[in-house]
């Protein structure tokens, strides 16, 4: 039992740093709040207007910082949109970048969101079958149809593993080739350009901490189903 609960904490310790750190070094950089003369979402339209990229909009939202390929919009929540930050600033320019792979038909950032749409369904499906299991175990009494569906249940589960994983060229695209060149034209001053770095590998391994969250509830899932 104390090994078990050895190897329970080392996984929940595993799976939440990376999201950890990624908010802790956003909020670091996020002080002070007047770091530069233009908000996130100026310094959006202005590098938009500048990559002559004018139809790509800005918006803000509480759903997390993002491009939305579909609606061709950039979108900020309320401390990158308003706020005039190093973090505020970086953040934007990381998402201008998205829009960049957007405009110039960068594969993977299609194949991205395709892949995003399968896994959010594929979990979806997977949770579930799970949470069926005893339900499908009475109605049939055998054993031999819940295994198949614990089976897809559990693959459901880690195709998201599988998918953060997957974007991660795609992220970091975005934050050192495209957003950081950007950046270093003017918007930065030359003593924040490590930090900005630090804050757009913070803005890629988001999908790492999305990742580990992910193989922890199939790893939960698991311990569950052990007879």
């Amino acid at each position: 039992m104390i090994a078990l609960l050895i190897l329970a904490l080392f996984v929940l310790i595993a799976a939440g740093v990376p999201g950890l750190w990624v908010r802790w070094v956003m909020r670091r950089y996020q002080q002070p709040q007047d770091r530069y003369g233009l908000s996130g979402a100026d310094v959006a339209r202005d590098l938009l207007q500048r990559l002559e990229l004018p139809r790509v909009g800005v918006e803000i939202t509480e759903q997390g910082d993002h491009y939305d390929p579909q609606a061709k919009c950039v979108r900020l929540t309320p401390a990158n949109y308003n706020g005039r930050s190093l973090t505020a600033v970086t953040v934007a320019a990381h998402e201008v970048g998205h829009a960049v792979q957007d405009a110039i038909g960068y594969r993977p950032l299609h194949w991205r969101g395709q892949l995003v749409r399968w896994a959010s369904a594929g979990q979806r499906l997977g949770a579930g079958l799970l949470l069926g299991l005893p339900v499908l175990l009475v109605v049939t009494r055998s054993p031999a149809l819940v295994l198949p569906a614990m089976a897809l249940g559990l693959a459901g589960l880690a195709a998201g593993v599988l998918v953060h994983l997957l974007t991660l060229p795609t992220e970091f695209d975005a934050s050192f080739r495209r957003a950081m060149p950007l950046l270093e034209a003017g918007y930065l001053h030359a003593e924040d350009r490590p930090h900005a770095r630090r804050i757009l590998r913070a803005a890629a391994l988001t999908y790492v901490a999305a990742a580990a969250m992910s193989l922890m509830n199939v790893w939960m899932w698991l311990r569950l189903l052990r007879p």
